[in-house]
């Protein structure tokens, strides 16, 4: 996704087949955090690590959870997220705290 194409696989097709690319962003500061990949309906209450590009965050999927770093922003250093292990996939992602992140749809050029 370093190119910030849309990943094609299961999870994609579990969920419907449907994705859109997130710019994701500090609620407090503004500051751009990442550009994600958002599968299917529904509010943003996890993001994947292998779902993430155009951050410091992004390569992580395959590091273990103790050896992933606290979401937090490069700015205002507010707490976004926590890494945990979604059971029902066995992924790695972000816990997002709520109202932590700002979300806008990356329009495609």
């Amino acid at each position: 996704m370093a190119n910030s194409t849309i990943k094609n696989d299961k999870y994609k097709k579990a969920r419907g087949g449907r994705s859109k690319l997130l710019n994701i962003s500090c609620a407090d500061c503004g500051t751009h955090i990442c550009l994600y990949q958002k599968d299917g309906p529904g509010i943003l209450k996890r993001m994947y690590l292998d779902r993430i590009s155009k951050s410091e965050y992004e390569n992580q999927q395959n590091y273990s959870l103790t050896d992933i770093a606290q979401l937090t922003c490069p700015q205002c250093k507010s707490h976004l997220g926590t890494p945990i292990i979604y059971k029902k996939e066995s992924r790695l992602a972000y816990r997002l705290f709520v109202g932590s992140v700002s979300k806008k749809t990356n329009k495609k050029d």
